[in-house]
């Protein structure tokens, strides 16, 4: 039997980030930052040097290791990069959304959720 949406989203409080440094800079001294007793982060900080494999890792450890995360905003650039598992991800919770960075602007043409969002509606 499936949890209805209040049960999944009863104690899910926080935002997860996956963006580069100037976007996580931005979103930590917004108030977004947390460290849990473990030292598990809500953010994980994205440059040149990170492996596709590490940003799955996050990925996937915010949308389905963790209880505590209600969203989870990750940089377009960076989304594009792990394309075919974003495709993949239809859970609504945590609800998952692309934002643009300083360097990099929004394309909503690439937008796996405005994409379902446009078929829904027929467009």
């Amino acid at each position: 039997m499936s949890k209805s949406a209040t049960q999944q989203a009863a104690g899910r409080s926080l935002i997860a980030l996956i963006a580069d440094e100037d976007s996580t800079t931005g979103f930590i001294l917004a108030g977004i930052g947390d460290v849990d007793k473990k030292g598990n982060k809500n953010f994980f900080v994205v440059d040149n040097k990170v492996p596709v494999a590490a940003i799955e890792e996050a990925f996937v450890a915010y949308t389905t290791e963790r209880e505590d995360i209600a969203i989870v905003l990750i940089n377009q650039h960076i989304a594009d990069k792990i394309r075919p598992l974003m495709e993949k991800y239809t859970q609504a919770f945590p609800a998952v959304l692309e934002i643009p960075s300083k360097d990099h602007p929004y394309d909503p043409a690439k937008d796996a959720i405005l994409k379902r969002v446009q078929k829904l509606f027929g467009e």
